[in-house]
């Protein structure tokens, strides 16, 4: 099943679906229960026009309408729902001049941390074009088209619903493939949390005739044709050094650049055991203390489910959290993996040098600071607090951007 990675506003819950969403639940239904990929097509492009049209009229409700009625009577169908929408928002056929183009909204990631802030907001246009003509060499197909904003995003500054992100990969697509320059509009950009690790992206759209490939890795005849774990080695290689001006002051990782919704999934996973590393790497040279005198709090979240697991890490006092880190759970990862969360927590924790770890037994609900809507954490006494560095210590908070 996949997870989405977008938030949407929820409105007062309906007693009743709309034709529109009852038609999506219906055809996911079908969708998930298929026999044949013929009937896969004809559900697929049922889906897709309804879903499509939605979007593009700016009447998104019935979706989240049917995406939520299906969380709880079928996963399957859900995931199958999930799938055509998330294709729907960072992929279309555009045609110019009487020529059909297929776009698609790519990201470029990097995991990054430090003991400062990561940065976001624009970038000069000489970096922009020179990380624009790495990926043109390092991960599209020769002759492919390409679009790039030339601005370093946080997850919280993309567009909040699947109705926004159509109409950015519209724009885009409509500029890489007539060759218009593309503006940042980094001034409207919301305020994004400081966070010790957190994944950062560019994020541009590239065109290729309908029908051809896209990325070097689907080209099996061309010359220059690379594997995913190539073309993410010649990308680290070539494209990183031109990434490194606009992250200083931070360690980063590069991933592979890829469509929107893969890389908005595979950055959460990626960035959970760097937020631990980074927060205990943090209280290490903020308090002078060793990592062994470190105590860790581990909490499992939800209301039906593990949602999330939240990790507190104390000091001197266990009645108080000096940080606090989030591991949420994405798609179907539970206890039953070969190596459930709970262990990759240990296990990164233990890396990190901090040896004492205590689980709480039971689930508890999600719950968050009535005055800023922080999330609470769970300490050694059984309670959730404020993640608070003692007062006499200074955050370092330059922004080396």
């Amino acid at each position: 099943m996949k997870e989405s990675r977008h938030q949407h506003a929820r409105g007062e819950r309906k007693p009743h679906l709309s034709p529109d969403a009852e038609r999506m639940v219906a055809a996911a239904l079908g969708l998930a229960n298929s026999g044949s990929r013929v009937e896969d097509s004809y559900w697929e492009q049922s889906l897709a026009a309804r879903v499509e049209r939605l979007l593009d009229g700016g009447h998104p409700r019935s979706i989240y309408d049917a995406l939520e009625r299906l969380t709880k009577t079928d996963s399957e169908a859900y995931g199958a729902l999930v799938e055509v929408v998330e294709e729907a928002a960072e992929s279309m056929v555009l045609e110019v001049d009487g020529r059909a183009w297929q776009v698609l909204l790519v990201t470029v990631p990097v995991v990054a941390w430090t003991r400062f802030r990561i940065p976001t907001g624009p970038i000069p246009a000489a970096d922009a074009r020179a990380i624009a003509a790495h990926l043109q060499a390092q991960i599209m197909v020769d002759g492919a088209r390409l679009a790039m904003v030339p601005a370093l995003y946080s997850i919280d500054q993309f567009p909040r619903d699947f109705c926004e992100l159509r109409k950015l990969c519209r724009r885009l697509g409509n500029a890489a493939i007539v060759g218009a320059p593309v503006r940042s509009d980094s001034k409207s950009f919301p305020e994004t949390a400081d966070m010790l690790a957190d994944a950062r992206f560019l994020i541009g759209a590239v065109a290729v005739p309908v029908g051809a490939p896209v990325f070097r890795w689907q080209d099996l005849d061309a010359k220059n044709y690379a594997s995913r774990v190539q073309s993410l080695e010649q990308w680290i290689a070539q494209g990183r050094p031109n990434l490194e001006p606009l992250l200083q002051g931070c360690g980063f990782e590069c991933l592979l650049p890829d469509a929107y919704h893969i890389n908005m999934r595979e950055s959460d996973r990626r960035v959970r055991p760097f937020a631990i590393r980074a927060a205990v790497h943090f209280l290490i040279h903020a308090l002078n203390i060793e990592p062994s005198e470190i105590r860790a709090t581990v909490a499992a979240f939800g209301e039906e489910r593990v949602d999330e697991y939240r990790i507190g890490l104390s000091v001197d006092d266990e009645e108080e959290v000096v940080q606090g880190m989030v591991w949420p759970l994405l798609g179907a990862e539970g206890e039953s993996d070969d190596s459930p969360p709970i262990e990759k927590i240990r296990e990164t924790l233990r890396e990190a040098g901090v040896t004492d770890v205590r689980l709480w037994p039971e689930m508890t609900e999600p719950d968050y600071c009535e005055d800023c809507g922080a999330p609470l954490f769970p300490n050694g006494k059984g309670e959730v607090v404020h993640a608070e560095m003692p007062a006499d210590i200074e955050p370092e908070s330059a922004h080396f951007h």
